[in-house]
């Protein structure tokens, strides 16, 4: 397979959530990956969404980057059908692979470890570790809460000023999302191997 145009890190629910919205979203997200020669770098379950993504990514003909800690790869069941497979030991060098080997983040819904993962990533992020786009997709309102509390944090609290616009992206719909994407994850991979065949530096 050709290098990949582009690799992005999408972090979801290792279950699949009662809404079916959710499981279109992950689908629609992993087409678009694989429609447009790119690359997923994800959680590597085969369970829940984390498995729909996945399986939508391959089927459309994109490459499936798996990151997994050792103590999960039964509770998550691990994807043997990745193009790769990485199982490490901890968490922490889970969060750190599969931020090296992504150009941008996508949050779809998912439960209190795709949260923590999206929120560990913004503050990298907030404090100059990346520069990396970093979005948030929506679906069915699933953030909004969460989206709107930070929104009124950021304006009431001196230390959060002017941080929230460039930081996270909020779309809330796929059709959104690739929008997103083709402008901020596609220009900056394309930049990114016209300079130099190297990632950019991770965390």
């Amino acid at each position: 397979m050709a290098e990949p145009a582009f690799s992005i890190c999408v972090y979801l629910g290792s279950r699949p959530g009662n809404n079916p919205l959710f499981t279109q979203a992950a689908q629609a997200v992993g087409r678009w990956i694989g429609e447009h020669r790119g690359q997923l770098v994800y959680g590597g379950g085969n369970s829940g969404l984390m498995g729909v993504l996945a399986q939508a990514t391959k089927d459309a003909g994109g490459r499936v980057v798996g990151i997994i800690p050792r103590a999960l790869v039964n509770k998550e069941l691990a994807n043997r059908a990745c193009d790769e497979l990485h199982i490490v030991q901890t968490m922490h060098e889970r969060k750190a692979m599969m931020a090296e080997r992504s150009d941008a983040f996508l949050a779809i819904p998912g439960g209190i470890g795709t949260l923590e993962e999206l929120f560990e990533v913004w503050t990298w992020r907030q404090l100059g570790y990346h520069d990396k786009p970093i979005g948030v997709l929506d679906a069915d309102g699933y953030y909004r809460q969460m989206l709107a509390f930070w929104s009124t944090r950021s304006r009431a609290a001196s230390w959060a000023t002017g941080r929230w616009n460039w930081s996270v992206w909020a779309v809330q719909c796929p059709n959104c999302w690739r929008r997103w994407c083709r402008k901020r994850v596609c220009p900056r991979a394309r930049s990114r191997c016209a300079v130099s065949s190297e990632r950019p530096a991770g965390v």
